[in-house]
C-alpha cells in the first residue's frame, strides 16, 4: 500500500500535473526554434565541416536544455546535483571552427530562456540575431565565391606540404585559399575553399597528389555546384 502511495504521489503531484501544460509548450517552441536555428546553419554558415550534420544536433540540445532549466530552475538542490552531474561529462568531439562553438551557445541560450519562462525575449532575441545572420550571408555570398570545400589529409610524414598542394590546385587553373591548416606528428590536414571550373579538374587533382603521396585522402563539400 505504501509502495502505491509513493507511486500515486510520484505521478499524479498536484504541482507538477499543473505545470505540465506549460512545460510541454516550452518543449514544442524549443524544437520549432531548434529546427529553425539548423536551417539558418545550414543555408547560411560557413563552416568547412558538414553543415547538414551538425546541424541535427541543434534540436536536441535546445529540447534538452529547455528541460534541464525548466526543472531545477524552482530548487536549489537540484541546480547544485546538476553542476555535479555535469562536472563529470567529458567531450572528445572537438571544434574546430569558431562558427560551430557560437551556434552551439545559441542552441543553449534559446533553453536557457525557454526554461526559465521567457519565452518572448527568447523569440524576439533569436530573430533579431538570426536577422543579422541571414542578412550578413546575403552580404556575402556572391557569383565569385568559391563554391568547393576541400579537405586534403596526408600521413604527417609525408612531404606533401599546403604549398605544394596549393601549387597544384593552380596548376589545373583554380582558385584557391587556405582556410585551416592541422599538422601533427601523425596527420596533415588542409582546408581550402576552391573554385574549379570543371568537375574533371578535381579527378586530375585527386590523380596528381596521389602520384605525390599515395595515402592522401581527399574530401569535398560542394556549396552550389560546379560547372561541366
Amino acid at each position: 500500500m505504501q509502495i502505491e502511495q509513493s507511486i500515486r504521489d510520484l505521478l499524479w503531484n498536484p504541482e507538477m500535473v499543473a505545470s505540465l501544460p506549460k512545460l510541454v509548450l516550452s518543449l514544442g517552441i524549443a524544437a520549432l526554434l531548434g529546427i529553425i536555428l539548423s536551417q539558418v546553419y545550414i543555408h547560411f554558415g560557413h563552416s568547412l565541416s558538414n553543415r547538414r550534420l551538425f546541424a541535427r544536433n541543434f534540436l536536441v540540445l535546445v529540447v534538452t536544455t529547455t528541460l534541464i532549466i525548466s526543472i531545477v530552475r524552482s530548487s536549489m538542490a537540484l541546480s547544485l546535483g546538476l553542476v555535479g552531474a555535469l562536472s563529470i561529462v567529458r567531450f572528445r568531439a572537438a571544434i574546430k571552427e569558431p562558427e560551430e562553438l557560437a551556434f552551439l551557445f545559441l542552441a543553449i541560450s534559446i533553453g536557457l530562456g525557454l526554461g526559465a519562462g521567457q519565452a518572448l525575449v527568447t523569440i524576439a532575441a533569436l530573430a533579431v540575431i538570426l536577422g543579422l545572420i541571414v542578412v550578413r550571408g546575403l552580404f556575402r555570398e556572391g557569383p565569385t565565391q568559391p563554391n568547393l570545400f576541400l579537405t586534403v589529409t596526408t600521413p604527417g610524414t609525408s612531404s606533401l606540404g599546403a604549398e605544394r598542394i596549393l601549387q597544384v590546385l593552380t596548376s589545373l587553373g583554380a582558385t584557391a585559399a587556405l582556410k585551416r591548416f592541422d599538422h601533427t606528428p601523425e596527420s596533415l590536414e588542409a582546408a581550402f575553399q576552391v573554385d574549379f571550373k570543371q568537375v574533371a579538374h578535381l579527378e586530375q587533382f585527386t590523380n596528381q597528389l596521389r602520384e605525390l603521396s599515395p595515402e592522401v585522402r581527399v574530401s569535398c563539400l560542394d556549396d552550389r555546384g560546379m560547372m561541366n
